[in-house]
């Protein structure tokens, strides 16, 4: 007898449907799984086998091939476990399932029948619901995942047998009680205030307009100037997200496996700060279990990559594609899969290899062309895609010592908010990005206008340090943040010059006083 069953797999990001076919007929006993199957999956025949038996029902004897098709779509992980013991107890006619097809199913099992959790739910949630399932029979434990998602039941189940009797009647076992959006209260994560931070007004400032336009920012300074420090601080200034965004958010941590809410949702923004030996495969994605990277895990929130020229070169240059897109594609075998990753990058790096190259107090110990070649890991196209660059100096003894009043995170996210939604409603009418740092060239055409005053200087800024085309047109965006938080409707030359002073490295100089 022959028995299909609904389920999925994910690839990416994204869920895609698979079938299980279970047939079962007369032979020699054998269990065998075709379809492309990896490791984890041929190894379910063992898990199915014991939590049948394990959960009140008879393994029969018998020829028994289940097939995952499409065939030519590599199946990964253990969430097929469930799927082929239910196809099982419907084609030896111990369960009865009228509403089968209308359920995709997921899980893995057990020795024992009970229902282990599985990675990418709600990425198989959002599947069901795009092919038009009636609902998903999901573990209890990423049931609440799953129900972010509108238009589908979800089903949380512990035990194999808790399953087979909720497909044998869905009316008589209600399905996991849904919560608004509204109801979930979404959160910036603030753990540190900038108010602790002593001095570095300038820096204050340079994060500030990225968090307003969600630009790119290098902090360059000597090793405890406080780069470290800020980059953390980044997010408690960063507006919190909205539901699409921790909706995006919340499958990418699903996916890897890394989501550990009680409501389902994360509702902070991310904040990655992986080490300089990861691989590119860490950072970028695309690993034999098609994990995403530190890049993609960091979507809509904050990328911390500290003593930037340490990390390995060819790593560095993979990162140009998102920076610049929002998104990167691998291709793997005959398939492409897509990441999401738009970011906030916050780089950090020392002037030179012993870190005190124009410090005013400790000399530097490094010959000019050490530093020179320090400073050449860094290529030129990477440097372009860094939005503002600045200098964190060492602070004196009266700022060290002294307590002096800073602004707290809070007053600084308000000004931050309130320019995100200038942006936003600026874009809201031609539906595109709404932070200044993704306008494409047509947006900057039409937003980005400068007066007699402004062109003139642009241009002999320009012309000055031999900027390319991509940092001119960062400059202007830039200095539209700028014009943003200023509440400004056009860029005026105070907004364009300041945005002009944060190209510290195409200026070639890092000597004292610099700021």
């Amino acid at each position: 007898m022959l028995a299909k069953v609904n389920t999925g797999t994910v690839l990416g990001v994204e869920g895609f449907w698979i079938e299980t076919e279970v047939d079962l007929a007369p032979g020699i006993p054998c269990f065998q799984v075709v379809g492309l199957p990896d490791a984890a999956v041929n190894e379910a025949k063992e898990r199915v086998r014991a939590a049948i038996r394990n959960s009140g029902y008879e393994f029969v004897p018998r020829r028994i091939t289940v097939n995952l098709a499409p065939a030519d779509l590599r199946k990964v992980g253990p969430l097929f476990d469930l799927p082929m013991a239910i196809g099982f107890l419907v084609a030896s006619g111990q369960l009865e399932s009228p509403h089968l097809n209308d359920y995709l199913v997921v899980g893995e099992l057990a020795l024992d029948g009970h229902i282990r959790p599985v990675n990418g739910c709600l990425s198989l949630a959002l599947l069901a619901a795009q092919r038009g399932f009636r609902g998903i029979v999901v573990p209890a434990v990423n049931a609440r995942e799953a129900a972010l998602v509108d238009h589908i039941e979800v089903h949380g189940v512990e035990s194999l047998a808790q399953c087979a009797a909720i497909l044998q009647d869905p009316a008589a076992h209600p399905a996991c009680q849904k919560k608004h959006p509204s109801s979930l209260p979404l959160s910036n994560g603030i753990e540190g205030d900038f108010a602790e931070v002593k001095g570095q007004m300038r820096a204050k400032r340079a994060l500030e307009i990225a968090a307003a336009g969600g630009h790119n920012i290098l902090l360059v300074g000597p090793p405890g100037s406080g780069k470290t420090m800020l980059a953390q601080r980044l997010p408690g200034i960063l507006p919190a997200p909205d539901f699409q965004e921790a909706l995006e958010i919340t499958k990418l941590h699903s996916v890897a496996g890394l989501l550990q809410t009680p409501d389902g949702l994360i509702t902070q923004r991310p904040f990655r700060a992986p080490h300089h030996s990861i691989t590119s495969a860490g950072l970028i994605g695309g690993t034999s279990q098609l994990r995403p990277g530190e890049i993609s895990l960091a979507h809509h929130g904050v990328l911390f990559l500290d003593e930037l020229p340490e990390f390995r070169r060819d790593v560095l240059e993979q990162m140009r594609q998102p920076l610049e897109e929002g998104s990167l594609t691998i291709a793997k075998a005959a398939r492409a899969l897509r990441y999401p990753a738009q970011i906030t990058l916050v780089a950090a790096l020392n002037p030179c290899p012993c870190g005190y190259l124009g410090d005013t107090r400790i000399p530097c110990r490094c010959a000019p062309m050490q530093a020179q070649r320090y400073r050449a890991r860094l290529s030129g196209p990477l440097l372009d895609r860094i939005d503002l660059q600045v200098e964190v100096r060492r602070l004196n003894d009266t700022e060290l010592l002294e307590h002096q009043e800073s602004e707290a995170s809070i007053s600084i996210r308000e000004r931050v908010t309130r320019a995100r939604a200038i942006q936003k409603a600026r874009m809201a009418a031609k539906g595109g990005p709404s932070a200044n740092a993704r306008l494409n060239t047509q947006g900057l055409r039409q937003h980005c206008q400068l007066d007699r005053e402004g062109r003139q200087m642009l241009r002999e800024t320009v012309q000055h340090l031999a900027l390319s085309g991509r940092s001119h047109d960062r400059i202007l965006k830039v200095a539209r943040t700028i014009a943003d938080l200023e509440q400004s409707a056009t860029i005026q030359a105070a907004h364009l010059a300041e945005a002009i002073t944060y190209r510290l490295l195409d200026t070639c100089t890092l000597e004292p006083g610099f700021n």
